[in-house]
């Protein structure tokens, strides 16, 4: 996994972002207790690595800035091409193939979805954890274009190619391949599945996707294939390198005293949250604050542990919420007693899916970075 990162760039505007944090900001609107003017942010020990991406200690915002939203390339940026010259191919087993300019598709009926990209390797490192943002997409339902191409009966996949390319190894041969992922046919009929050309109401950048890319709500963002070329549906699976050689899930099982191993690729997001801002909002009272998300199913809980105490359930702020956005949570540390304290939060979804702690058995014996979806434990000095 490559991050497309210029480093001069991550040092200024991590600085920049370090200098914002300074300042308390309420988060009223989203239904949280009033934060009074005098309040003073804490920061963590465990200091966030600077980069292009989310900075928790400034989550204020439930809606990310496109600025703060971070970016991953596999294959590199391809070069930007006209966005009239741009078409999108859709062939393979349908009744109706189809060529479509950017203006054909946004001359059909648009949608607008708030979901949250995460990359599936957030999380994996005590420096990498914002690679996640929450984001309103504009776009056209996938579904309503593969009912008017007409799907055949022995169709199962649907396999999305960006523009991005590169010369890969396969068998001791070199084969210029494009970045690749796939959807079954009941995963890519969903009415949320959409062919996005705009974030936050921005046309697309270049390095976010431009003009076109898939937005695949729910599943982790490897799955939304960036600088979309050509939609092509197939009778058989699609094994293409980042479907079944790389983001594929190594997982161990203990059974009747062997351990058995799994490999799985990676798809929809786990069940996560984190702690990002701690607040004193008066003497003795730390206020935390954080975000937690899923894969569409919803947040019914967050808790909160302190110093390895019992757990408490922090306040879900559901004043502005979507089914594939992340929720905001807010917990009030009465009588916090100064010295160096740790704070880990665990989600919990209307599954019952809870949040593993890193040594879980869920979770032990996986060899993986991605799905990366442990608890995230804090620590502050007061």
């Amino acid at each position: 996994m490559r991050a497309s990162l210029n480093r001069r760039e991550m040092l200024q505007r991590s600085a920049a972002f370090a200098a914002l944090a300074l300042i308390p900001e309420s988060l009223t609107a989203l239904g949280a207790p009033e934060t009074p003017p005098e309040a003073e942010l804490i920061p963590f020990l465990d200091v966030q690595a600077p980069g292009r991406g989310l900075r928790w200690d400034e989550l204020t915002s439930w809606i990310t800035p496109n600025a703060k939203v971070f970016n991953v390339g596999h294959y590199g940026v391809p070069k930007p091409e006209p966005p009239d010259a741009w078409r999108l191919e859709i062939s393979g087993l349908v009744k109706h193939p189809v060529t479509l300019s950017l203006a054909d598709l946004k001359a059909r009926k648009s949608k607008r979805i708030i979901a949250t990209l995460e990359c599936s390797g957030n999380g994996s490192s005590p420096g990498f954890v914002g690679a996640v943002g929450n984001v309103e997409w504009t776009g056209v339902p996938l579904a309503a274009l593969l009912k008017d191409c007409g799907l055949r009966e022995r169709a199962i996949e649907i396999v999305f190619f960006g523009a991005d390319e590169k010369l890969e190894k396969i068998r001791e041969k070199d084969y210029l391949q494009n970045f690749a992922r796939s959807l079954s046919v009941g995963d890519a009929q969903r009415e949320d599945v959409l062919l996005a050309y705009a974030m936050n109401g921005e046309p697309l950048s270049q390095e976010h996707g431009a003009p076109v890319r898939l937005i695949v709500p729910g599943w982790f963002g490897i799955a939304w294939v960036k600088w979309l070329k050509r939609i092509e549906v197939t009778d058989r699976r699609f094994m293409g390198k980042f479907m079944a050689r790389d983001y594929v899930t190594i997982r161990g099982e203990e059974r009747d005293g062997q351990t058995i191993w799994r490999e799985t690729s990676v798809g929809p997001i786990d069940v996560k949250s984190i702690c990002a801002r701690a607040v004193r909002v008066k003497a003795g009272v730390v206020r935390f604050t954080g975000a937690a998300w899923s894969d569409g199913t919803a947040v019914e809980r967050v808790e909160l542990q302190i110093d390895n105490g019992p757990w408490k359930a922090a306040r879900l702020e559901r004043k502005k919420q979507a089914r594939y956005g992340w929720v905001f949570w807010t917990y009030d540390w009465e009588s916090a007693p100064p010295g160096e304290h740790t704070v880990v939060s665990r989600a919990t979804d209307a599954a019952g899916r809870v949040q593993p702690a890193a040594a879980d058995p869920a979770i032990a014996l996986k060899r993986t970075y991605w799905e990366a979806n442990q608890q995230f434990p804090r620590k502050i000095k007061l």
